[in-house]
């Protein structure tokens, strides 16, 4: 058992940056996701504050700490109620689906003595000094749905597309000689009419 939880808690980096890849790796995640959201993750006050994660994390492996950034992705973030009007780094307690919790007293981080805020936001929420709410727009399984829904439908309208074009131009290689050789026999049986008009004229 323990060697299983150990081998559970190692499949992933210290902190998983989340996008449309690693949100997928996490459906089958039984811990809770302690999420942070960030303005920017490039920023260097950020990359400061993934360090402070990774050590937050090595201390508590029964906890996914993980990380996303409003300008990386912006749609995920409007879910947790985070946008460029909210007061940033912001941190939450997400359990994978439909809800998740914000700590009181600890909604979001100041620039200063960020390691502090970390570890009193893990203490409030072991704790339960929580205020549980839930996840905006679908569901996150509804939502991993979605994603490969689209990029399916993408994929066989970018097939019909491509049948559709080499149809045409297919098309486009065959009018031409057809119309071509139309056009010689055609004018061909008019000079071969008009030479024989001009010959019977000339008996006459």
């Amino acid at each position: 058992s323990f060697l299983g939880d150990f081998v559970k808690q190692n499949l992933l980096p210290l902190v998983v940056p989340l996008n449309h890849e690693t949100l997928k790796l996490l459906k089958d995640e039984e811990r809770k996701i302690v999420l942070t959201i960030l303005n920017d993750e490039d920023e260097d006050q950020s990359q400061n504050l993934i360090k402070l994660l990774k050590a937050a994390a090595s201390a508590n492996p029964d906890l996914v700490f993980s990380y996303v950034g409003v300008e990386q992705w912006e749609d995920f973030a409007d879910k947790f109620e985070a946008n460029q009007k909210t007061k940033l780094p912001k941190m939450i307690v997400w359990n994978g689906n439909e809800e998740y919790f914000s700590v009181i007293g600890v909604e979001s981080l100041d620039a200063e003595d960020q390691g502090t805020q970390i570890s009193r936001f893990l203490e409030g929420y072991r704790e339960g000094r929580t205020e549980r709410k839930t996840v905006k727009g679908p569901s996150f399984m509804d939502f991993i749905h979605s994603l490969v829904g689209i990029r399916t439908v993408y994929i066989l309208v970018f097939i019909v597309a491509m049948m559709m074009l080499i149809q045409s131009i297919g098309k486009e290689d065959d009018m031409p000689r057809v119309g071509s050789q139309d056009a010689v026999d055609h004018a061909g049986s008019s000079e071969a009419e008009s030479s024989r008009y001009r010959l019977e004229k000339k008996e006459d």
